[in-house]
């Protein structure tokens, strides 16, 4: 038995030209399969290519298949080009497919081969894998709907799996034939000759190829004109932070202040965090030195505007969300939120009070709230009104083995009361994308805003509490604590 091969990531102009083929020992690789959505039956193709020790290319051309010119054509589309991070994971899973190892593909493996993580890395602290896998379904869902609309074959990759799936698209339905049309039955004038049977008919057949050819073109016209204007999406949730031709203020977390906190042990209000005197220069020289006293550099670290990568992440999924809600985005920085910005419209709030500030305006309303005891290193998650049955606080803390953290997500009022804000928190960053990753998949959304939905079906406001806990040292599963309505 061979040893495992590590295969070359390809990029995208090598899958369109049909994937080149490298030889490292003996080993047999098989077409994966195309299964077709309307039948039971699967067609196998297979093509085994002989691999022998010397790494050289093949020096006859290499097969090209319908997937893996689909996969080609996929990566060199806009959608893909700009993005080479969702580029490589895309060709790295449909790579080990093709080579007869999708047996490999799992979350472990595409962090150490495709985003350079070690070996053993954490996947349940380091969610990274899971982030780009869920952007990399709705690129391809995006694909086909717009620049592979005409695509016969389908590439998906299903949720809680990495492996891409292959399936022929549906047909559309023929158009009904035409029936016959019959002329009126007349009597023969027998002063003039009747014509031939197929004279006679010439007409009606003309009549019906002409209808037809009108249909079609409707047809492709109301096709092309939903491509170019399609009507906004209706979602329970969404539909109610994201309206068609109105702005929502995206405040993503302040990473520069979770550091001044860590290093001076003390909490900024938003009051102080409005004010900046937290902010105060002592010395007009400031910088990296040698030198700085640790009040200098807890200064400085409290200037600097930072953000966190997974609140970057949320935003990059919001940017392509809101364009099937025709709506629009507004990124602000938290230091240059001002209280009146949260009055009117809709508003999306990334991280706990003690990085993002302005959640202090909401907690006054909800019943989880975070608080981050810096001696002990004990982040909780405060419950001001326990149900029979719940503790009075969950605790998350550093020394947890099970590297427990909690997430909220709060949909509230906004402060005037004629809009909606929608609150993403978590007791660590990995909290944060934990509970994203929540309200962003449909199939953990769904079933949670149809328990609590009202009989109209309209969603009331709410306050969600998530548990992320470490499954078998690899896996990550979220699960509901507890919950709120709010009206």
């Amino acid at each position: 038995m061979t040893s495992p091969i590590h295969e070359p990531i390809l990029s995208a102009s090598t899958i369109y030209r049909g994937f080149t083929t490298y030889r490292y020992s003996e080993h047999t690789v098989t077409k994966p399969f195309i299964r077709s959505s309307q039948s039971a039956v699967s067609i196998e193709a297979s093509e085994k290519v002989a691999i022998i020790a010397k790494r050289e290319p093949e020096t006859k051309p290499p097969v090209v298949t319908a997937e893996r010119e689909l996969v080609g054509r996929i990566l060199v589309s806009p959608n893909f080009t700009r993005s080479e991070r969702l580029s490589t994971l895309l060709t790295y899973v449909c790579n080990m497919t093709f080579n007869g190892r999708s047996d490999e593909i799992n979350e472990q493996h595409i962090g150490h081969a495709v985003f350079g993580r070690s070996a053993d890395y954490d996947s349940s602290v380091d969610g990274i894998v899971r982030t780009q896998a869920s952007r990399l379904r709705q690129r391809l869902d995006l694909y086909f709907q717009h620049e592979g609309a005409s695509e016969q074959v389908l590439l998906a990759i299903p949720r809680g799996s990495y492996v891409p799936v292959f399936e022929l698209r549906e047909p559309p339905a023929a158009l009904a034939q035409l029936p016959p049309v019959t002329p009126a039955n007349t009597p023969p004038v027998t002063a003039f000759r009747q014509p031939a049977p197929s004279i006679q008919w010439l007409p009606w057949t003309l009549s019906a190829l002409l209808l037809a050819i009108t249909l079609l073109l409707g047809l492709r016209e109301h096709r092309l004109a939903q491509a170019a204007n399609p009507a906004p999406v209706q979602h329970p949730l969404w539909s109610h932070l994201l309206g068609k031709g109105q702005p929502t203020l995206i405040v993503p977390a302040d990473s520069g202040l979770v550091l001044y906190h860590n290093v001076s042990g003390r909490y900024v209000s938003l009051n102080d965090y409005l004010q900046g005197t937290y902010r105060d220069q002592k010395s007009p020289t400031m910088g990296f030195r040698p030198d700085a006293t640790l009040a200098e550099w807890m200064i400085n670290l409290a200037d600097r505007r930072y953000t966190s990568v997974v609140d970057l992440n949320i935003i990059d999924s919001l940017e392509r969300l809101v364009r099937s809600y025709q709506s629009e985005l507004q990124v602000r920085y938290a230091r240059d939120v001002r209280p009146n910005d949260l009055k009117s419209g809709n508003t999306i709030l990334l991280g706990a009070s003690e990085a993002n500030p302005w959640v202090e305006l909401y907690e006054r309303n909800l019943n989880f709230v975070f608080h981050n005891d810096y001696k002990a290193n004990v982040f909780s998650v405060i419950n001001r009104s326990p149900l029979p049955g719940e503790p009075s606080q969950w605790d998350s803390a550093w020394n947890d083995p099970q590297r427990r953290v909690y997430c909220l997500v709060a949909y509230v009022p906004n402060l005037a009361g004629n809009g909606n804000a929608l609150i993403i928190e978590g007791t660590s960053m990995s909290g944060t994308e934990g509970a994203w990753d929540f309200v962003s998949d449909d199939a953990f959304l769904m079933p949670f805003l149809k328990r609590i939905q009202h009989p109209d079906g309209s969603v009331p406001h709410f306050e969600l509490l998530l548990a992320n806990q470490n499954m078998n040292a690899s896996a990550v599963q979220s699960r509901i604590v507890a919950w709120r309505l709010i009206d």
